[in-house]
C-alpha cells in the first residue's frame, strides 16, 4: 500500500473516536434539553379561561406601518375585548403609505375607546418599531400597558386573562405567547423554534425569581406591563436603537428591579408574521444578528446546535444508535412544544435537524448584512454597524445611550 494511503487510513482510525464522541455529546446535549423542557411545560403559566373583570384602566398599544392588509382583523378582535371596562385603544401610524390609517378608522367604526395617533419618525438608523411604542406608551394613560402588533389577531378574553396573570403572579412584565400560524415549507421549518428555543433553555420559574437580566425571553408580538415599571426602566425609549427591542425592553424592567415571565398564549392570540420565503428572510435578517450578543458569541451558539441537533441526525443515517437517540430527543422536543403552543407535530419535527440549519443560514445572513450595512425593514435602513450604531444614539440622549450599551452587553444570553 503507498505510504500516502496508510497515511489517510491512519487519520481516519484516528478520527473515527472523536467523531463518535462529538455525536454522544450532541445527543446527550438534547437528551438534557428536552428533560429541561419537560420541567419548564410543567411551570409554564396557564392565563384563565374565564378571567376576572380588571379593576383598573388598560391601555393597548398598537404600532402600524403598512399593515392596511392585515390590521382590519387585529382592530376588530381589540374592540370586542371582554372584562375591561376602563379599556383605551391607541393606534400609532408610523408614516404608512399604504392607507392603513384608512383601514383602522374603517375597522373602529367611530368607537370612542380606538385612538388613531400619528407618529414622528425616528432618527436615522435606528428601527421604527420602539420610537413607535415609546410614543404610544407616552400618550396611554392606562396603568398596564398592552402592546400588540398589527399582526396579531387577540381572543375576546386576551387582554383580561394576560392582566390576570400579570397581577395574579406579581409580574411588571409578561410575554403571552401567541400561537405562530406558519404556512408554507419555509415557516413551518422556521417560526416553531421562537417557542421551542425558551422551552428547551430558559429556567422559567428561576428566571422570574432571578434579578439577572439575561435570564429572560419576550415576545414584543403581545407585551403586557405595569406602566410604573415600564417608566421607571426607561421604557422603549430607553432601547431605541436595538432591533430586539422587546428582549432589550424586558432586560431593561429587571435592572429597574421588576419581574418578567413568559405564558402560554395559544389560546389568547394568534399571529401570522410573515407571508412567503422573501418577506421571513428580511424579518429575520434584519435581527438575527443581535439575538445571541457578539459574533463570538453566535459562533459558539451557532456550533453547540448543530452539536445537539444536526450531528446526531447525520449520525443516525449511517446506523449510529447515540445519533438516533440524540435525533429522537430532539424530535420529541419539538412535539411538546408543538403541543403546548397551538402548533403542528406532524411531520414538521420530524425535519428538525433541518429547521436548525435553516436557522442557522438565515443567522450568517444576518451576520453578514450587519458586517456590510446592508440592512432594512419597511423601507428604513437600519444602520446597525459599530460607529454607526453610535452616532444613531446620540439622537436618544445620555440616559437613553447608557441603557441602550447595557442592553447590547448582556445580549449573549439573548431568548
Amino acid at each position: 500500500m503507498p505510504r500516502s494511503c496508510r497515511a489517510r487510513d491512519g487519520r481516519a482510525r484516528r478520527a473515527r473516536p472523536a467523531a463518535r464522541a462529538a455525536v454522544r455529546v450532541g445527543a446527550g446535549l438534547a437528551v438534557a434539553g428536552t428533560v429541561h423542557q419537560l420541567g419548564n411545560l410543567r411551570a409554564l403559566r396557564v392565563p384563565p379561561a374565564a378571567p376576572p373583570a380588571v379593576a383598573e384602566p388598560v391601555t393597548v398599544a398598537v404600532p402600524v406601518r403598512d399593515e392596511a392588509h392585515r390590521v382590519g382583523p387585529t382592530v376588530t378582535a381589540l374592540l370586542a375585548q371582554r372584562g375591561v371596562p376602563d379599556l383605551e385603544i391607541l393606534v400609532l401610524d408610523d408614516g404608512s403609505t399604504d392607507g392603513t390609517a384608512d383601514v383602522v378608522r374603517a375597522a373602529s367604526a367611530g368607537d370612542p375607546r380606538l385612538r388613531l395617533l400619528t407618529g414622528t419618525p425616528p432618527p436615522p438608523g435606528l428601527p421604527g418599531k420602539p420610537h413607535a411604542c415609546a410614543q404610544l406608551a407616552a400618550a396611554a394613560r392606562g396603568s398596564v400597558l398592552v402592546f400588540v402588533d398589527a399582526d396579531v389577531v387577540p381572543a375576546p378574553h386576551a387582554v383580561a386573562a394576560a392582566v390576570a396573570v400579570l397581577r395574579g403572579a406579581g409580574l411588571d412584565l409578561l410575554s403571552p405567547w401567541p400561537r405562530q400560524l406558519a404556512d408554507g415549507v419555509a415557516a413551518r421549518l422556521v417560526q416553531p423554534l421562537l417557542q421551542w428555543s425558551w422551552m428547551v433553555t430558559l429556567p422559567l420559574r428561576r428566571a422570574e425569581r432571578s434579578p439577572h437580566p439575561a435570564l429572560c425571553a419576550a415576545n414584543g408580538q403581545f407585551l403586557v406591563a405595569d406602566a410604573a415599571v415600564l417608566a421607571r426602566a426607561g421604557g422603549f425609549r430607553g432601547v431605541g436603537a436595538e432591533v430586539l427591542d422587546d428582549l432589550a425592553v424586558a432586560r431593561a424592567v429587571k435592572r429597574a428591579g421588576g419581574r418578567v415571565g413568559v405564558a402560554e398564549g395559544a389560546d389568547l392570540a394568534a399571529c401570522r408574521m410573515y407571508d412567503g420565503w422573501a418577506d421571513l428572510r428580511a424579518g429575520y435578517r434584519k435581527s438575527l444578528w443581535a439575538a445571541f450578543g457578539p459574533a463570538p458569541v453566535s459562533a459558539v451558539v451557532a456550533a453547540t446546535l448543530s452539536l445537539a441537533y444536526v450531528v446526531p441526525a447525520l449520525a443516525a443515517l449511517r446506523g449510529s444508535r447515540a445519533g438516533m437517540v440524540g435525533y429522537a430527543a430532539g424530535v420529541v422536543s419539538r412535539v411538546l412544544a408543538a403541543r403546548r403552543s397551538g402548533g403542528r407535530a406532524w411531520p414538521d419535527a420530524l425535519a428538525h435537524p433541518a429547521s436548525v440549519v435553516t436557522l442557522l443560514g438565515l443567522l450568517a445572513s444576518s451576520w453578514r448584512g450587519h458586517r456590510r450595512g446592508e440592512l432594512t425593514w419597511k423601507g428604513r435602513r437600519l444602520d446597525g454597524r459599530p460607529g454607526r450604531r453610535d452616532r444613531a444614539n446620540a439622537a436618544l440622549g445620555k440616559s437613553d445611550r447608557a441603557n441602550a450599551a447595557f442592553a447590547r452587553f448582556v445580549a449573549p444570553d439573548g431568548g
